[in-house]
């Protein structure tokens, strides 16, 4: 695994996203976006356009990976390519809403990631911080969200948590 693989961990709007595109910036390789929302409903459809219109200009190559994330990750990454996936969180939700087997999905992408050869940067939300959901949906997201992070942080060399747009450093370094 690349010793600059990271896990950006925060809530909504925290600056995690935007730390994760600096560091991949920083690394100097060529840059992939691994997309993974779907355009639902208008207001997605104008965040996501938003997305893209930031990143143009700067050497970013988008790629969409609604379900295929693992496939993606493996077509990808390179040693001289630092991938960005933002995010899991709504990766895992295209997961769950399409029926699939999220404990083969998980250990498929926790194989991708740890034999990428580049770093890989992955941006995921903190959801456990909260209330509890009030739906078994909700509910179920929740445990599987936190099961996800918890067993990539665990796999990647480091781990960040992302408040206010400050880092606290979890585990490794950036």
């Amino acid at each position: 695994m690349n010793p600059r693989t990271t896990l950006y961990l925060g809530g909504a709007r925290s600056g995690k996203s935007r730390m994760a595109e600096e560091a991949a910036r920083r690394t100097g390789l060529a840059l992939r976006y691994i997309a993974t929302a779907a355009p639902g409903d208008d207001e997605m459809a104008e965040r996501i356009a938003h997305h893209r219109a930031k990143r143009e200009g700067l050497g970013w190559e988008t790629v969409e990976a609604l379900y295929d994330l693992p496939e993606a990750i493996r077509a990808q990454s390179r040693t001289d390519t630092a991938v960005l996936v933002d995010c899991l969180t709504l990766w895992l939700t295209n997961i769950m809403l399409a029926d699939r087997d999220i404990a083969v999905v998980r250990e498929a992408l926790l194989a991708e990631i740890e034999a990428a050869p580049g770093p890989v940067l992955l941006v995921s939300n903190e959801v456990g911080l909260g209330l509890v959901p009030e739906t078994p949906l909700g509910r179920a997201f929740r445990d599987e969200q936190g099961r996800l992070n918890r067993k990539i942080a665990a796999l990647v060399p480091n781990v960040v948590f992302v408040a206010a747009g400050l880092p606290l450093v979890m585990k490794g370094s950036i």
